[in-house]
C-alpha cells in the first residue's frame, strides 16, 4: 500500500445498509489496520458546517497576538492539563515541534467526583475569549466521538468480536481528547527539525482533520508515505493501546508532520478516543503471542510489556512532552 486506503463507513452507521456492504466495510477495516493502521474515512457523518464552524474559530484564535493567546497557558489549567502552549513548546523526542496548540477535553465541573479527587486530565477547558468557541468545540466532541465509535465497531467485528466490545471494556466512559494546533508559516529554530517528530499515538483511535496544506507522513513497513488531505474525509489512525490488545496483529504507526513551508499557516485537529483512564489494556483471548519490537519502535519501548492503566501509561507519555509542567503540576 503506497497511499492509504479510503474506507466508507457509512454502512457501519445505517440500520438500514445490507450485511453484504457492512461486511465489506468491517473487511477493509481490518485490511488497513494490518497493513499499517492508517486510513481515510467518508460516510462518517460528522457535519461540515461544524468542522467549517471550528476551522474559522482556531484561525480566529492563532491569528491574535501571543499577548492575547497566553491569557489562557496550560500551566492556568492546573490537572486538567488544558490550555495554550506557544510554538515550540511541546516536545518529542526530546526536541521541540514548531506548532503552537490549544489543548481542550470533556468539560468536567468542579463538583465533579474525579475533578474532586484531583484527577489527572479530567476537568473544565480553559475557554478563550472567542464568541462561539465552547459550544461549537462541544459539539465537535459528541459528533467526532460518534465517529470514532463507529470506527471501533467495525474495527471489534474485524477481530471476530462482538461490535460493542471496546465499549463494553474501555470505551463506555472514554478519555476525550481535542487539540487545535497551529503550525506557524515563519520559519523554524535551528532547534525544531520537525512540525511534529516522529511518534506514535497512545490510546485506541485518533480521528484527524487537517486543512488543505498538507504535510503528515506515515511510516509504513514499505517506507514513509505522505497522508494528504482529502476533501470530506478524516484520517482514522491506531494507537499504542490498541497495538497493545490486538498483539502487535493492528499496528500503531509511526508518523510525523513536516515543517511548515506553503508560506500560510497550516492548521489540524485531532481527537484522540481513548480508553477509560482507570481500565487496564489487556490483548484480545486467542491471538498469537506478540513480539518484542523494541528495536523497530521510534522510542524503543516494547508496549507489549507494559502492565497497568491506561491512566499510567499516558501520563508517563504526555510527562515527555511537557516536561516542566509535568513536574509543576502533576508532582
Amino acid at each position: 500500500m503506497r497511499s492509504l486506503p479510503v474506507i466508507d463507513i457509512s454502512p457501519l452507521r445505517d440500520p438500514l445498509a445490507s450485511a453484504a456492504a457492512a461486511a465489506r466495510t468491517v473487511d477493509a477495516l481490518g485490511l488497513a489496520c494490518r497493513a499499517h493502521g492508517f486510513f481515510y474515512v467518508t460516510g462518517h457523518g460528522l457535519p461540515a458546517a461544524l468542522t467549517a464552524r471550528l476551522e474559522a474559530l482556531a484561525r480566529t484564535f492563532f491569528a491574535q497576538p501571543e499577548a492575547f493567546k497566553l491569557r489562557w497557558p496550560m500551566s492556568a489549567g492546573g490537572r486538567a492539563w488544558r490550555g495554550y502552549f506557544v510554538a515550540g513548546g511541546e516536545l518529542t523526542s526530546g526536541r521541540p515541534d514548531w506548532k503552537e496548540g490549544l489543548y481542550l477535553g470533556s468539560e468536567l465541573p468542579a463538583d465533579h467526583p474525579l475533578v474532586r479527587a484531583g484527577t489527572p486530565l479530567h476537568g473544565a477547558n480553559l475557554w478563550p475569549d472567542l464568541p462561539g468557541l465552547r459550544d461549537t468545540v462541544l459539539a465537535y466532541l459528541a459528533a467526532g466521538a460518534d465517529v470514532c465509535a463507529t470506527v471501533l465497531r467495525g474495527i471489534a467485528l474485524s477481530l471476530g468480536q462482538p461490535a460493542d466490545w471496546f465499549d463494553q471494556r474501555y470505551t463506555h466512559d472514554p478519555l476525550l481528547l481535542l487539540r487545535l494546533f497551529n503550525y506557524p508559516s515563519r520559519p523554524a529554530p535551528e532547534a525544531a527539525a520537525w512540525g511534529v517528530g516522529e511518534h506514535t499515538d497512545y490510546g485506541l483511535l485518533t480521528l484527524l482533520w487537517q486543512d488543505d496544506t498538507g504535510g503528515l507522513a506515515v511510516h509504513t513497513p514499505d517506507g514513509w508515505i505522505d497522508a494528504p488531505p482529502l476533501p470530506g474525509t478524516f484520517v482514522c489512525n491506531l494507537g499504542d493501546m490498541l497495538d497493545r490488545m490486538t498483539r502487535g496483529l493492528y499496528r500503531s504507526t509511526p508518523h510525523r508532520v513536516r515543517l511548515n513551508t506553503s508560506g500560510r499557516d497550516r492548521l489540524s485537529v485531532p481527537l484522540f478516543f481513548d480508553p477509560n483512564f482507570f481500565s487496564t489494556p489487556r490483548p484480545i483471548d486467542g491471538l498469537p503471542a506478540a513480539t518484542d519490537d523494541r528495536a523497530t519502535r521510534w522510542d524503543g519501548e516494547n508496549v507489549h510489556a507494559f502492565s497497568g492503566t491506561y491512566g499510567d501509561y499516558l501520563l508517563r507519555k504526555v510527562g515527555k512532552v511537557f516536561p516542566e509542567l509535568q513536574a509543576a503540576v502533576l508532582r
